[in-house]
């Protein structure tokens, strides 16, 4: 008889790198390159189309996370209740089909409309990809793999900005759209490629409750994530046009590059600590590391003023600081998550997790307008030093202790 039947611990041995892996990896960097074309070209978009102002372009961009919060935690119990092979193709299809929408837009409330309802398909799309591609790869070997999945995340990161401000640079704006639905379509043949596990999903018979919707032991956990979530809904949005504001205007475009530099370099390395079981002190490094490079971004006025060359250092500094910080941060906070729900609530844990980011990006695209409209966008990145230092203290102090209280595995 077995005397081991936890050779489960067989874990270096077990294989990450299986066909199904790697197909919904790149699944989801051509889905996420779609969606980071966009990212920082829409306030130009917008501006230069629609002559919308900075306090419209910033409620119109939030309204896309808003509506990705109000959808994430139905998404991670419809999940966790039907098969999510199915959920997942058709989410992501109904994402891609979407872009074709902005191709229509006439009017910013039709605009603002569409980013609703393509916020609620992305939100759909992430939670279930988040979970299934969890569902694929070894428990022992889930915080490499989570690093691998989002470096797919970041591949598209350092490109897709890039080749949209690019884009956008010559005014063609369709040219976005239309490259966004290419990517998108590629990436959904590959995603109906995945074989997916046969999960039978657990349906509890009690009646509706918070429970069911939020994995209430990662709540404190979550309000960690939500104001550190702020400042990169702030940076992502906002970068290149503070750029510009201070005289850094050649190449600002590879400020997404250097950024995914450093999440990819960073995300490779974490997951491994991560599976070795130093999930909080990793999150916790990242978190300084972020309000490190947020620091960098408030003085990065002031670098240009005394040297150009000293603002783009300052300027790629920040970018890679932040990209490292983020990446050792995403990773480990969602294997914090997991680790605090049982098997048949992981796509709840996942959807609490994603819940906190979207509150976070949220709120920083939101306010950041409205700071900027009124006292410039240099403002921001102070505000958001004051948030990334509440995040650190309040995870050090209370969500530490209480993962380590509450952790099932």
């Amino acid at each position: 008889m077995n005397k081991n039947p936890a050779v489960i611990h067989e874990a270096p041995c077990e294989r990450l790198w299986t066909r199904s892996f790697v197909q919904i990896c790149v699944a989801n960097f051509l889905m996420c390159f779609a969606f980071y074309t966009l990212v920082p070209t829409l306030p130009f978009y917008l501006e230069e189309v629609f002559g919308a102002g900075k306090t419209t372009i910033g409620i119109i961009l939030s309204c896309y996370t808003v509506a990705v919060l109000c959808v994430r935690p139905f998404a991670g119990w419809i999940a966790d209740t039907f098969a999510r092979k199915p959920l997942y193709i058709l989410a992501y299809f109904l994402f891609i089909s979407f872009f074709t929408g902005y191709l229509a837009a006439g009017t910013l409330l039709v605009f603002g409309l569409l980013r609703v309802m393509h916020g609620v398909l992305f939100g759909m799309v992430t939670t279930t990809g988040n979970t299934l591609v969890i569902d694929i790869m070894p428990s022992s070997r889930r915080g490499e793999g989570l690093g691998y999945y989002g470096v797919m995340n970041n591949l598209a990161m350092s490109v897709g900005p890039m080749i949209g401000l690019f884009i956008s640079h010559e005014g063609n704006y369709d040219a976005i759209f239309y490259c966004a639905l290419v990517s998108g379509g590629l990436g959904l043949i590959f995603a109906g490629s995945v074989k997916a596990p046969k999960v039978q999903p657990k349906t509890s018979n009690r009646g509706v409750s918070l429970d069911r919707f939020f994995l209430r032991k990662g709540i404190p956990a979550a309000i960690a994530m939500t104001p550190m979530a702020i400042p990169w809904g702030m940076t992502m949005t906002f970068i290149a046009m503070h750029a510009g504001e201070v005289g850094l205007t050649a190449n600002t475009g590879y400020f997404f590059t250097v950024m995914a530099v450093g999440l990819i370099i960073s995300r490779i390395g974490s997951g491994k600590r991560v599976d070795r079981g130093e999930i909080t002190q990793v999150i916790l490094q990242g978190m300084i590391i972020v309000f490190a490079g947020i620091v960098c971004e408030a003085f990065l006025a002031m670098a240009a003023g005394w040297h150009i060359h000293a603002g783009y250092a300052l300027y790629f500094a920040a970018a890679f600081l932040i990209g490292f910080g983020y990446g050792t941060i995403f990773p480990a906070s969602n294997t914090l998550f997991v680790n605090l729900a049982p098997n048949d609530r992981r796509a709840t844990a996942n959807a609490t997790y994603l819940t906190g980011w979207d509150v976070g990006i949220g709120l920083g695209m939101f306010f950041g307008g409205r700071i900027a409209q009124r006292w410039g966008l240099g403002t921001i990145y102070w505000v958001d030093i004051a948030l990334a230092a509440f995040a650190i203290v309040w995870f050090a102090l209370y969500v530490t202790p209480h993962f380590h209280r509450n952790r099932l595995r």
